[in-house]
C-alpha cells in the first residue's frame, strides 16, 4: 500500500505548534504598537523643541501656543500641549491614546525629555 500525504496526527501537531506561536505573538503585537505610538509622541516633542528654538531666535521668547509655530505640525493622534513658555524656558507634553507613556519636554531638566508610564 502506497501512502501519500500527512497523517491526522501530523496535521494536529502542526496546528498545535501554530497555535502556540500565535498565543505568544498576539500579546507582543500590542506592545509593539504601543511602542510605535510612543516613538511618535517622542519625535513630536523633539520636533517641537527645534521649532521652539527657531521661534525664540526670531522673537526673543518661546511660543506659548503650538499655533504660533508655523514650521511645526504634530503627528496624527498625538495630543501635544505647551504648558508653560516664557523668554528662557518652556515645558510641553505629548501623548497618544494608544501609547503606553506620557512624555514631557522641560528645558529646565536634564535630560529634557522624560517619560511617565500610564497606570
Amino acid at each position: 500500500m502506497n501512502e501519500k500525504g500527512f497523517s491526522l496526527f501530523e496535521l494536529l501537531v502542526v496546528i498545535a505548534i501554530i497555535g502556540v506561536l500565535a498565543a505568544v505573538a498576539v500579546p507582543r503585537f500590542g506592545d509593539f504598537r504601543a511602542a510605535a505610538y510612543d516613538a511618535r509622541s517622542q519625535q513630536d516633542l523633539r520636533n517641537l523643541a527645534s521649532a521652539q528654538e527657531l521661534h525664540r531666535a526670531a522673537n526673543a521668547a518661546y511660543a506659548a501656543d503650538v499655533a504660533q509655530l508655523q514650521s511645526f505640525r504634530s503627528s496624527e493622534g498625538v495630543d501635544l500641549q505647551i504648558e508653560t513658555a516664557d523668554a528662557i524656558r518652556f515645558r510641553a507634553t505629548a501623548s497618544h491614546p494608544s501609547g503606553a507613556n506620557d512624555y514631557a519636554w522641560d528645558t529646565d531638566t536634564q535630560p529634557p525629555l522624560t517619560a511617565t508610564p500610564r497606570p
